[in-house]
């Protein structure tokens, strides 16, 4: 009993227990009006420009120059403000031949890994919003392009962009960019995997539909323009200062005269590449003729058996017999899938590119040439 009173003397002096509080819900501060349309979480607003950095200009140049025939591509980084795509940075991927085409995508894929991982630690941009492409003369269409920008536009934010740099118009001292992506129509035939005629006709599919060109600006700052002036101006050498004779241009990028420059040796290339067009151009409708003549044959001789099965059994019952079964046709005559058009499409769009190139070339020699020749009979 003296133990029972002493425990409920010190449960009495404790305090009595209070209950835990009830933790509050998180609050959240609503993003401000006008900031809303900046931030875009949803990704809601979509893409209508695109905005270059200089660097990444330079940059891109830089590797269409060193890099081998028009094998420079590399990975775009950047970020969407209100409905314009700013890309700020960019990085090469390594290219490799044909013959290490198994290691190529895993080495590619680990060099990629490794970049970003860089980026993020030095906290530079690491978003990657989409590549770009060297090419040459206009041809950019090619199943490359658009098996790597299908999944960029199936995973990346907004689709991401891809940017095209022809590399003969740089050549000759227009540095030419351009922005796509593909369209929505393209991009559900090609998630279907289906480029039949059917298909192509559903979707309202050209060469000239696959692709829709995104504007494109580049934005320049204070500093480039400035180190820009600083290589074109012709540094003086002390020495000519006392003594004019001596004096030598010494500007790390001299004045160019390629505008003068009366040489066609862009035209018999661009012309060897539409001929060449226009051949694997017909050699792969001969091939799609052929396909479709095979695939009407089996035809012709799955409609002759079902028509004859049907003779005999309107016989089999007109003397009382049991008719029979129907067979599976498809199991009888092995009738092959339409084929594809795609390669058809890509084909075409390269030979219009190539034309348009070619038009744009030769009225531009053309033009230089009159010149010439008005100044000669001065």
């Amino acid at each position: 009993m003296a133990a029972t009173s002493m425990a409920a003397a010190l449960a009495a002096s404790l305090p009595a227990p209070q209950a835990a509080p009830t933790p509050s819900a998180p609050t959240y501060e609503a993003i401000p009006a006008s900031m809303a349309k900046v931030i875009d979480i949803e990704a809601e607003i979509p893409i209508t420009s695109v905005q270059l950095d200089a660097m990444v200009v330079s940059k891109i140049i830089k590797h269409a120059k060193e890099a081998p025939g028009s094998s420079a591509h590399g990975l775009l980084l950047g970020l969407d403000l209100d409905g314009t795509l700013e890309v700020s940075n960019s990085f090469p991927l390594p290219h490799h031949s044909n013959d290490e085409e198994d290691k190529s995508v895993k080495s590619v894929a680990r060099y990629q890994a490794a970049m970003l991982r860089s980026l993020k630690e030095v906290q530079a941009d690491d978003s990657v919003v989409g590549f770009y492409q060297g090419m040459t003369l206009g041809s950019f269409f090619n199943q490359t392009l658009v098996d790597t920008q299908a999944i960029h536009q199936e995973k990346l934010r907004h689709g991401g962009i891809v940017i095209v740099h022809d590399i003969s118009q740089t050549a000759r001292g227009n540095a030419s960019f351009r922005a796509f992506r593909l369209t929505k129509a393209f991009l559900d035939a090609y998630k279907k995997s289906n480029f039949s005629t059917t298909s192509l006709i559903d979707h309202r599919l050209t060469f000239s539909t696959i692709l829709e060109e995104v504007p494109l600006k580049i934005r320049t700052n204070a500093l480039v323009s400035s180190f820009l002036g600083t290589l074109s101006e012709a540094a003086v050498p002390p020495a000519a200062q006392t003594n004019p004779a001596l004096a030598t241009s010494s500007a790390a990028i001299p004045p160019s005269f390629s505008r003068l420059n009366l040489g066609t040796a862009n035209t018999p290339r661009n012309l060897e590449l539409v001929v060449e067009a226009l051949d694997n151009y017909k050699t792969e409708e001969g091939n799609l003729a052929y396909l479709q003549r095979q695939i009407a044959r089996e035809k012709a001789k799955a409609d002759a058996y079902v028509q004859k099965r049907k003779e005999e059994n309107a016989s089999r019952v007109a003397a009382g017999l049991a008719p029979l079964p129907e067979e599976d046709v498809s199991r009888l005559f092995k009738i092959p899938p339409e084929p594809s058009r795609l390669e058809s499409l890509l084909l075409l769009g390269r030979i219009d590119a190539y034309g348009k190139s070619l038009e744009e070339t030769a009225s531009t020699d053309l033009v230089k040439m009159y010149v010439a020749k008005g100044n000669t009979g001065n």
